[in-house]
């Protein structure tokens, strides 16, 4: 075995958020294609742009910060700070829409495929819908790691660019849960709105 050879056996696994740049996908999932915010991974950066390379390691350590700084004792589970800016009115809501926006426009500059930027604006979509509502919201974004779970999906796409192909099956599985849950509310307010008229002697 050659002495690179060794010397790549030997190193350590890098954390997800170590700024420097690593050569190889690490500590994957069963399943390296559905990366999500409890499988960290780390891209391979040399490929970007310098600024663009120094924004996404900007947003692995933002990202911890927000979402995975402070561990709950006597547990293994993780937060960050965002559920706790989130209690703060008005405030809150807006740091969150600002930090989204970063993590998007970061994931634009990056040259994902639009099936990841899709996928990274749902994950940022459903944290902004669920996380409007008080309290339940704040424990939804605590459980939900919106910016880690969107920062480890571009650096295993980054890192693995073909693996993109299971964002069009995540997308095309949301838009199923859609529709069905659109046709539903339909269905509900139809008879809401039948019970109604009958109720007011409007139908007979």
């Amino acid at each position: 075995m050659s002495n690179a050879a060794a010397a790549g056996k030997s190193d350590s696994t890098p954390d997800a958020f170590t700024p420097a740049s690593v050569v190889a996908v690490v500590n994957t999932p069963h399943d390296p294609t559905d990366a999500d915010a409890d499988t960290p991974v780390v891209a391979v950066d040399a490929d970007l742009d310098p600024a663009t390379a120094a924004d996404l390691r900007r947003l692995r350590d933002l990202s911890h910060l927000l979402d995975d700084s402070i561990r709950v004792p006597g547990t293994e589970f993780r937060v960050g700070i965002e559920p706790l800016i989130g209690l703060l009115p008005v405030v809150g809501d807006g740091v969150g829409l600002a930090v989204s926006a970063y993590v998007f426009a970061v994931a634009t500059r990056t040259g994902v495929p639009r099936a990841t930027l899709a996928r990274v604006a749902f994950v940022l979509w459903l944290d902004a819908i669920v996380g409007s509502v008080p309290v339940l919201g704040d424990l939804f974004d605590a459980y939900w790691k919106a910016n880690l779970r969107a920062t480890r999906l571009l650096d295993a796409r980054l890192a693995d660019p073909a693996s993109a192909a299971a964002d069009r099956g995540y997308l095309r599985r949301v838009a199923v849960v859609a529709i069905a849950l659109t046709l539903v509310v339909v269905a509900v307010l139809v008879a809401l709105g039948w019970w109604l008229l009958t109720t007011l002697g409007v139908l007979g």
